[in-house]
């Protein structure tokens, strides 16, 4: 496969492929795998990550790259295979996340600013060693009205971070990943998301341009353009859709290649559903596709259990969920595809 920059972000947005994000920290996961009553251990993570990259069938037709943690990069299958390797073998690209999480914003109560800029040069040489052809680093922006969060200062600072994150990955031939995630846990309105969420890509862009970070060679991970979950409303596919799209024609230059929607705490279906409404008005300038993580994840966790038995039914699960996000990649899925499982 080509090593330039924009060949490789133009492989992460194949037609009708996504991204598996697979990249839970070891405190995510152990919070994953207590609702399916099994300990996380360093064997008990990999067999589960394995389960999945070897869904030959699942990772070849629907998943282009696999984001992961900097343990799993290291780690090798039980037979003693590089996981990386089991990645390549299916024809997905290895990723790897690279901040080091969201920490208090000095001075800003209910603001966060990501760290990890220090040592990143040093990181992401070895990454490159390690497999990885992209990375990514993700921008937390929550939005509390009655307390005036966000703060112009946080956005404008994850920004700025995410800009110089992206320049050290082009000059490690490294697709940065760039996540400005604009949460929906609050009690806000669609409207609310859709302009806190218009100021951040505005100033993401500003802050890539001014870093001379080449957008062919990035891939956006958005938040969709979607209510609070706390604000009593349910956005219908159509609305969600609608309000995106004409947001990101606002916003997002055509340079890019492509756009890789987060799930952000939708529902497996939930999430489907709205990428597929957004592809379905297209066509739009860049490639829109998925790069979701519990989305995928949920449903193969609780068939597998952490039980060898089950591994069939973990694949299974998986590639049902890949199915659905490649058919709403495309703007093919429909409802009833999902009962037919």
């Amino acid at each position: 496969m080509s090593e330039r920059l924009e060949d490789i972000a133009a492989a992460m947005v194949a037609d009708g492929k996504g991204i598996l994000a697979a990249d839970e920290s070891s405190g995510t996961i152990k919070k994953r795998f207590d609702v399916i009553g099994v300990e996380s251990t360093a064997d008990s993570r990999r067999d589960y990550r394995e389960m999945l990259f070897r869904a030959t069938n699942a990772m070849k037709n629907h998943i282009s790259g696999v984001i992961l943690y900097d343990e799993t990069i290291r780690q090798k299958a039980a037979d003693g295979t590089p996981l990386v390797d089991l990645i390549r073998a299916t024809g997905a690209i290895p990723g790897i996340k690279v901040d080091a999480g969201a920490k208090p914003l000095a001075g800003f109560p209910g603001d966060t600013i990501t760290e990890g800029l220090d040592g990143l040069r040093e990181r992401l040489a070895e990454y490159y060693k390690l497999g990885a052809r992209f990375a990514k680093w993700r921008g937390v922006i929550d939005i509390n009205e009655e307390e005036n969060v966000p703060s112009s200062t946080a956005i404008d600072a994850n920004c700025h971070a995410l800009a110089r994150y992206a320049a050290l990955c082009q000059e490690a031939g490294i697709v940065p990943i760039v996540e400005p995630e604009v949460l929906m846990d609050g009690s806000h309105d669609i409207d609310t998301c859709y302009e806190i969420t218009k100021v951040t890509l505005l100033q993401l862009y500003s802050e890539l341009y001014a870093a001379n970070v080449s957008l062919e060679g990035t891939i956006l991970k958005p938040n969709m353009i979607i209510g609070g979950k706390k604000s009593g409303i349910k956005n219908s596919p159509e609305e969600v859709a609608e309000k995106t799209i004409k947001l990101f024609r606002e916003t997002v230059p055509v340079a890019v290649p492509g756009i890789a929607f987060l799930s952000g705490g939708q529902s497996d279906e939930e999430a489907t559903a709205n990428l597929n409404a957004i592809n379905a008005i297209g066509p739009h300038p860049w490639k829109l596709t998925f790069s979701y993580g519990r989305a995928l994840q949920a449903a193969p966790q609780k068939a597998w259990s952490g039980k060898v038995e089950n591994i069939a039914a973990g694949q299974a699960a998986f590639a049902h969920r890949a199915q659905m996000n490649s058919l709403a990649a495309l703007g093919k899925w429909q409802q009833t595809a999902e009962k037919a499982a």
